[in-house]
């Protein structure tokens, strides 16, 4: 198919599809959005699923298959590649993905502003370091075009310190660990902490166990401290670090263990198993909190829980080696 035919295809399913209602009807053309089309491919290219985007959108797989099928015989290309493992747009895919998001946006914006809801001003966001550079980055960048009136100021800290600033009212919205007692916010998803070290690593039983840990007031170094007292277990501080970077390298150099999400372990280490040397540390939540009666930071927090895939989503180990080599 030449390449104007292509893009002439692009721009009317992009924009509208014309339904006629035949000659001699005496009716016009009719222009109607398809939207549903345009929101499954963005969500199948954005999850790189096809599971993962019914889901987001809250239909069937069937759905989107159908929908991705409709829209991939109108323009007469193929959009993903797929196998049993991932989807992955084709290069048209990747052609059209831009002019969709354009299309989605555009669409929004107008529905705000006839029904006089456009979000306008600002809000500020608190979050913990552990998904702040993977998940979270391509969340508020989905919120950004969709409410492209409303800034977005982002503040990187331990979970205690923005329970401080929020309920000093210095953050409108903080997305972090569930401290213990505070029964406020919404639930994004729960996990289980596990140590982590680099391979080979040998506890000895008979010695404090070697911790790496991130400095007070920690919510992980809390719980990790208190599960070891629980446990009767000896411990000592061999490195604390206010950063993962530093966390890792200690860990990755043999000092000692650290208490880790399973999501985030490095290139070079790996999860040691739970025993009488290392006993279980227990879960963790996160949880996104921000008052009520805010308009922009009840749709930040929608935007947040709603997309916890993408948040819970392993970095790649390129990206994993690219942030572990920083500074």
């Amino acid at each position: 198919m030449p390449l104007a035919l292509f893009l002439r295809r692009i721009l009317v399913y992009l924009g509208f599809n014309r339904a006629s209602h035949g000659q001699g009807s005496g009716q016009k053309n009719e222009m109607r959005p398809n939207i549903q089309l345009l929101q499954s491919f963005v969500a199948v290219a954005e999850t790189k699923s096809f599971t993962l985007a019914a889901k987001k959108l809250d239909v069937s797989q069937s759905t989107i298959s159908s929908q991705i099928q409709r829209l991939e015989e109108s323009l007469g290309r193929h959009l993903f590649a797929r196998n049993t493992h991932f989807v992955v747009p084709t290069p048209d895919g990747d052609a059209l993905l831009g002019f969709a998001r354009d299309v989605l946006e555009a669409t929004a914006r107008l529905d705000q502003f006839l029904s006089g809801s456009e979000l306008r001003g600002r809000v500020r966001l608190g979050a913990c370091e552990d998904f702040a550079l993977f998940g979270l980055a391509a969340v508020l960048a989905d919120f950004a075009r969709r409410h492209n009136s409303v800034d977005v100021e982002l503040t990187i800290g331990l979970s205690q310190v923005l329970y401080s600033r929020f309920d000093a009212g210095e953050l409108d919205v903080i997305f972090t660990k569930r401290r213990p007692g505070d029964g406020r916010g919404v639930v994004a998803w729960r996990e289980q902490l596990v140590w982590i070290g680099r391979p080979g690593f040998e506890v000895d039983d008979m010695a404090p166990l070697p911790l790496v840990m991130l400095p007070p007031p920690s919510l992980t170094r809390m719980q990790t401290l208190g599960a070891l007292e629980k446990a009767g277990r000896s411990w000592r501080i061999a490195c604390t670090s206010a950063s993962l970077i530093g966390l890792r390298a200690a860990a990755m150099a043999g000092l000692g263990v650290a208490a880790h999400s399973t999501r985030l372990i490095s290139p070079g280490l790996v999860a040691l198993p739970f025993s009488g040397a290392l006993p279980e540390i227990g879960e963790i939540e996160y949880v996104a909190i921000g008052p009520s009666g805010h308009q922009i930071a009840s749709a930040l927090i929608a935007a947040i829980v709603s997309d916890t895939e993408r948040l819970q989503a392993l970095p790649k180990s390129e990206e994993l080696l690219s942030f572990n080599n920083l500074g």
